[in-house]
């Protein structure tokens, strides 16, 4: 008889277990783990309590991941603020750098920006940047992630040589600006693949707040 002719027949007729209930007593299968062989109730009764262990287990993720998430829009929101409140670009620039550095643990922060210099032209953040990088920042269409740093992005780290992993987010409003630059030497933290929900809201608005303070042509 074929087996799956039996499972057929069972599932079909499940009054069987009432009508047999001494012949389902009889059955022993063996045990999950090894060793001797167990009632089939007792057998179902494992598997439920596997089947609920793993049901705890994705429930305890779901809540650590909406904990953390939590976390991360608290953070999000007072950098938000933060920004609000900054005067000018310089401070701006200085606010994002900070929140990013100790709210989020990012070992590596980096900005370039371009177009028309305003009067800070003392800032890093305003140093030359070549044309492949403004080309190439301007093809993104949202954060990229991974473990490369393009053309002269490296250079723009105090430590780019200690840095395994980069997320490159695009500074634009209408037109793109500049670039955020992220690094760290996990080479987890910004793998390609990765999600990248904040990275696009933090690019919206970091652009947004650095954006105000640059000329209009």
């Amino acid at each position: 008889m074929d087996p799956t002719d039996v499972a057929d027949y069972l599932k079909a007729h499940p009054k069987f277990f009432e009508d047999y209930a001494d012949v389902l007593a009889e059955i022993y299968v063996p045990h999950p783990h090894g060793g001797h062989a167990i009632p089939i109730a007792e057998r179902q009764i494992l598997t439920l309590r596997e089947r609920t262990a793993e049901l705890e287990e994705k429930l305890r993720d779901l809540v650590a991941n909406g904990r953390n998430n939590d976390a991360i829009g608290e953070k999000l929101h007072r950098s938000t603020l933060a920004l609000f409140a900054a005067p000018d670009l310089e401070t701006s620039l200085a606010v994002l750098e900070h929140s990013l550095e100790e709210d989020f643990g990012v070992p590596g922060v980096a900005s370039r920006l371009w177009g028309r210099v305003p009067e800070q032209s003392y800032l890093n953040e305003l140093a030359a940047t070549s044309p492949e990088v403004r080309a190439w920042a301007d093809t993104l269409a949202a954060p990229a992630c991974g473990h490369e740093a393009p053309f002269e992005t490296r250079d723009w780290f105090e430590r780019g040589a200690d840095l395994a992993s980069f997320a490159f987010l695009p500074l634009r409003t209408t037109e793109t600006f500049g670039l955020l630059a992220l690094g760290s030497p996990d080479r987890e933290r910004f793998r390609a693949g990765a999600g990248i929900v904040y990275l696009v809201r933090l690019a919206e608005l970091a652009s947004v707040a650095t954006a105000r303070y640059l000329p209009i042509d």
